[in-house]
């Protein structure tokens, strides 16, 4: 049986390499993931954009092992997890390495929480299942840790059920217990989804001032191109199972190369002048069991060839901003001139 020391190497944080995941269904494998690769360094925050479907949290899940045994199947790639193989792991050195080594923030504050259970048992309870503490610590360690969050008054709040929480407040409380160990790996998945404008911009800033402070990688999940501009170094877009274009956050988003970066960019509120009909992307992500045969953005791409119907791009470029598209450079180009409606 291979044993797990939980400490933190030199290693990046997460490296999933070339990973490539099916789910079997009675009329086939749906292909859910085709050869992604995602590197998170030390100290780095990255994003994972793209629409509902694309397979932002299939990538995160099957890197963490959360999704159900026997309902998929991994046919290439693999994961490490600070030098470490996470799917070689067996289920007892996975739930050492959760909530040690890698924390999620779930996207549903009214659910992610046991109702209960009191939010300061549930959090002594996480902080005694991976530090060697007295309960007494673990309650003085919760009561930092939420008061870190903004939290005012955190006694109150642990003896409290999360029912009688708002939905902000339970986002907070989540986030403290992510955080409550201190992994070195920080994965949150759309944590502001259920929350209003003003409290999504303060649940961004804990998660980046908190992970700044304490050297914590994040990995932040969104189908918001705009939340991540404000929180991550660098930035992958998906777009049905696959990277569609990778880069510097800034570079990404001030030079998109991919039509599809380009269309989510062109579709956030804050484009549209005054009483203008807000852009929408046409069409749906395609059915994953019948593919298209060349690039799957074809079928929703208003500047197609007969190469992009039949072959499909590779990821190409340079160390800063790479993109999978037969036309990149033309798409560029008339982006910024404001050609591409």
């Amino acid at each position: 049986m291979m044993t797990t020391t939980l400490t933190k190497s030199d290693e990046p944080a997460l490296a999933i390499n070339g990973l490539t995941l099916e789910f079997p269904t009675y009329s086939g494998a749906v292909k859910a993931l085709d050869n992604i690769s995602i590197e998170v360094g030390k100290a780095e925050i990255i994003g994972i954009v793209g629409e509902s479907g694309c397979g932002k949290s299939v990538t995160t899940m099957a890197a963490t092992r959360l999704l159900p045994e026997g309902r998929y199947k991994i046919t290439n790639g693999s994961v490490r997890l600070f030098g470490r193989d996470t799917l070689a792991m067996e289920e007892k050195q996975l739930q050492d390495v959760r909530g040690k080594l890698v924390s999620t923030i779930f996207q549903e504050p009214m659910n992610a929480l046991n109702p209960t259970i009191r939010i300061g048992k549930q959090l002594t309870d996480t902080i005694q299942r991976h530090e060697k503490i007295s309960l007494a610590e673990a309650t003085k360690v919760a009561r930092d840790i939420l008061a870190d969050m903004l939290i005012g008054e955190p006694e109150r709040v642990m003896k409290a059920y999360p029912f009688e929480l708002s939905g902000g407040m339970r986002q907070r409380v989540l986030i403290a217990m992510a955080f409550s160990c201190n992994p070195g790996l920080i994965i949150a998945d759309e944590p502001t989804t259920a929350l209003d404008v003003t409290v999504q911009a303060v649940i961004l800033r804990l998660i980046q001032n908190r992970a700044r402070r304490t050297g914590t990688s994040v990995v932040f999940i969104s189908h918001n191109i705009a939340v991540v501009s404000q929180l991550c170094d660098r930035l992958y877009v998906m777009y049905a199972g696959r990277i569609v274009e990778k880069g510097i956050t800034r570079q990404v988003l001030e030079a998109p190369q991919h039509p599809y970066t380009q269309a989510l960019l062109r579709c956030l509120p804050e484009r549209a002048e005054p009483k203008q009909e807000l852009e929408a992307i046409p069409g749906t992500v395609p059915n994953l069991l019948h593919p298209p045969a060349g690039c799957f953005f074809e079928p929703r791409c208003k500047e197609t060839t007969e190469k992009c119907k039949i072959q499909s791009p590779a990821l190409l470029g340079s160390k800063t901003q790479q993109v999978a598209c037969w036309q990149r450079e033309t798409f560029t180009a008339a982006f910024h001139k404001g050609e591409l409606q």
